[in-house]
């Protein structure tokens, strides 16, 4: 699947900045800023929180984002910004989604740079390469408590297996997520912190529109 793109076919306005003779710089702007990948929770489920991703792409690009590409209709985003925490990129696109949007919802936000090293973390090789649509990564909005691991395993009812690394748990479904008693929302209760998920497919498809930009 081809990940959509709203360049508005001038990003940043480099076309217009080219007219005013300031093209080869504002080029090399916005190829030197660093690529992030935002996540949103719980949009497009079930009828509620609806939100098309060329409005979300539009919105990116309305707050000055350059090259804002969607991946898929569960709010995957990757994106160009200058240098920030994701903490305040967080906070401030929560705000403008609900604000020109109509939508509350939860942003979780990596560097590229992070999201590989998520991705080259895997302690699931084997399940990765052979399975990797029950292997997922939930992505939480801050760090699990070091004993959060034990705790999550003694919530296992079934044939699940998880393993906690800081801002991000995975978690292998060997039956799928659907009939699993293993919910996302009793996992965020055990951890103390929102989080969204994806599975590795998705998980490796953001990591390869992210080196694209």
């Amino acid at each position: 699947m081809r990940a959509a793109c709203d360049c508005r076919d001038d990003p940043i306005g480099l076309e217009s900045e080219h007219r005013r003779g300031g093209f080869i710089s504002l080029r090399r702007l916005f190829y030197s800023m660093p690529n992030y990948i935002a996540l949103l929770r719980g949009i497009n489920v079930g009828g509620h929180n609806a939100v098309a991703m060329s409005d979300l792409r539009g919105l990116f690009a309305d707050l000055g984002f350059a090259g804002a590409a969607t991946l898929l209709q569960s709010g995957n985003i990757v994106f160009k910004a200058t240098a920030q925490t994701s903490t305040s990129l967080e906070r401030m696109l929560e705000k403008e989604t609900a604000k020109r949007l109509g939508v509350s919802a939860d942003y979780i936000v990596r560097s590229a740079s992070e999201w590989a090293k998520v991705v080259a973390a895997n302690p699931f090789p084997k399940e990765a390469k052979e399975d990797p649509g029950h292997l997922i990564v939930m992505s939480l909005k801050k760090a699990a408590p070091a004993k959060s691991g034990s705790a999550l395993e003694s919530s296992i009812k079934g044939r699940e297996t998880v393993h906690a690394a800081g801002k991000h748990l995975y978690i292998v479904y060997p039956d799928g997520m659907g009939t699993s008693k293993f919910t996302g929302a009793l996992i965020e209760r055990v951890v103390g912190s929102r989080g969204t998920a994806r599975n590795w497919n998705t998980v490796l498809k953001l990591l390869a529109l992210s080196r694209e930009m």
